[in-house]
């Protein structure tokens, strides 16, 4: 059964943490395994809030860590989904450091999500279309296929000559290199 598509608006979550000492190491900066348990938290409110299902993480991408986060920081996390497919959903994770005393805010962490909707039994289950309304949206959107086959091919699921969307993109930067050349 297809679901009724649902802007990706309405998956938007943001949440808000005061960094405390249990939540730090030695150097009094928030642990990794911390930030990506509340990543894992706000990007699983997220996929459920589209889906409206139980959700699973299936994977995580690359999370970096820009900027040490210190004790006494709020962090700021916003996630949204991004694209949805079958019965997954790639959500994206923004994370803020906020130092309130010295009115300070970066942008310490990032990363996508991928989630599955599941039945009450875990069998996967269909979940509805991702409809972006903002350019930022419809960029997240365009880019979730290139990075679905890329983790399907890293993850041994998909054959490397079947993601055509890569091979798209690695033709284009081919031929770019090949257009500097001759220029």
């Amino acid at each position: 059964m297809t679901r009724k598509p649902k802007p990706v608006k309405d998956s938007f979550v943001s949440m808000t943490e005061l960094v405390l000492p249990n939540d730090t190491n030695t150097l009094n900066n928030l642990m990794g395994g911390r930030m990506m348990h509340l990543m894992d938290v706000a990007a699983a409110i997220s996929a459920q809030r589209h889906s409206n299902r139980i959700v699973v993480t299936a994977s995580v991408d690359n999370v970096s860590f820009r900027e040490g986060i210190k004790l006494g920081s709020v962090i700021t996390l916003e996630a949204q989904v991004t694209r949805a497919f079958s019965s997954s959903m790639e959500v994206h994770i923004d994370v803020w450091s906020e130092d309130i005393p010295s009115g300070t805010k970066v942008k310490s962490n990032e990363a996508f999500f991928t989630f599955v909707a599941v039945d009450q039994s875990g069998r996967p289950i269909d979940v509805p279309d991702a409809v972006p309304e903002t350019a930022t949206e419809q960029a997240l959107f365009d880019g979730a296929l290139r990075r679905r086959q890329l983790r399907l091919v890293l993850g041994g699921r998909m054959a490397p000559q079947e993601a055509t969307e890569l091979k798209a993109l690695f033709d284009l930067v081919a031929q770019a290199a090949e257009d500097d050349t001759a220029s």
